[in-house]
């Protein structure tokens, strides 16, 4: 596995960069009105990102958040399919390409990339920002309908990242079976709300019904634990924040945490992590609870106490989203 953080410098500088020359007035006037038309009912035959100004300023707010995101859940795939590196790599609905430099911070060496978007302005400033990776200079930055006519050539893995949102029933099933019929692994990974989770569960159905063994986050491929309705599944992953994040959010802290849901699967044998921690550890005097999502397909609150020994110093270094290597042991 590669090591995240140059490439998440890199890609940090870049986006700063960009901002030289955009008033900073206009770009949080710009991310304002995005965030705003992303949360609505955005018509899927428009493209919310009209222009340079619009890709620059949303670019510098989120893809930072995004890559965090993305490079979690691979993270978690690759420890789950420890042997095995992607030969190439397909980005649907890539935008700037945030996917791919996730991918790049993930494993080591270039690869044939494609990024499809219908947003030719995003396209186009992906295209530029990656120029500051070698490994991602020669990457294709293709339009594309990310719908019913996608048509994708076959990838070692395909990323579709924050984007089935965006889509209309049919085209979220047709985009994940295209997925499906490309790939040798597939990683969706959604927003952190209960909407998300729904999209990622629909997608990890498709998946599993196409074939895949489920790597990550679940423990197992087994339906889902959790009652439509009542829950959702999710993880965090710490992004620093820019001066842009607290112009538009304010407030004076240095990060702050992303939520997403997703799901990593393949078509090759995979060995997904023996639990997985599904909520932030709950620390109390000599003891340590842990909610984990079991190999059996089932939700349990784990109690770690002193007795436990390496588990317990082991809890309490843990943290959202780990794997727990005792499975139902403690």
């Amino acid at each position: 596995m590669n090591d995240a953080a140059p490439t998440s410098e890199t890609l940090r500088a870049a986006l700063s960069g960009l901002l030289d020359g955009l008033p900073p007035r206009q770009a949080a006037g710009a991310v304002e009105r995005l965030i705003a038309n992303y949360r609505g009912n955005t018509p899927t035959d428009t493209p919310v990102l009209r222009d340079r100004a619009d890709v620059v300023a949303y670019a510098a707010y989120r893809m930072p958040a995004t890559f965090e995101a993305v490079r979690s859940a691979l993270e978690a795939f690759a420890d789950a399919a420890p042997g095995w590196a992607p030969g190439s790599h397909v980005d649907v609905g890539g935008g700037t390409g945030a996917a791919t430099w996730a991918v790049a911070a993930t494993w080591d060496g270039a690869r044939p990339v494609t990024v499809l978007d219908w947003a030719e302005p995003a396209l186009a400033l992906g295209r530029e920002i990656a120029e500051a990776d070698p490994a991602l200079r020669d990457a294709r930055w293709q339009r594309a309908r990310i719908g019913t006519e996608l048509a994708l050539d076959p990838a070692d893995l395909v990323t579709v990242s924050y984007v089935l949102g965006e889509l209309t029933d049919a085209d979220r099933a047709a985009v994940v079976t295209a997925a499906a019929d490309a790939a040798q692994a597939v990683v969706v990974v959604e927003p952190g709300t209960p909407d998300g989770y729904a999209r990622v569960i629909e997608a990890r159905d498709r998946l599993i019904a196409a074939g895949f063994h489920v790597a990550a986050p679940c423990p197992h491929s087994a339906a889902c634990p959790i009652v439509p309705g009542t829950d959702w599944c999710h993880f965090s992953a710490r992004v620093s924040r820019s001066s842009l994040h607290r112009q538009v959010k304010g407030g004076s802290l240095a990060y702050e945490d992303e939520k997403f849901s997703y799901v990593a699967a393949a078509r090759f044998p995979v060995a997904p992590a023996p639990s997985r921690i599904v909520r932030r550890p709950q620390i109390r005097k000599g003891q340590v609870l842990l909610d984990l999502c079991e190999p059996t397909g089932e939700l349990r609150r784990r109690t770690v106490t002193k007795r436990h020994g390496d588990q317990y110093k082991r809890a309490r270094d843990a943290a959202w989203g780990d794997p727990w290597p005792w499975g139902s042991g403690a």
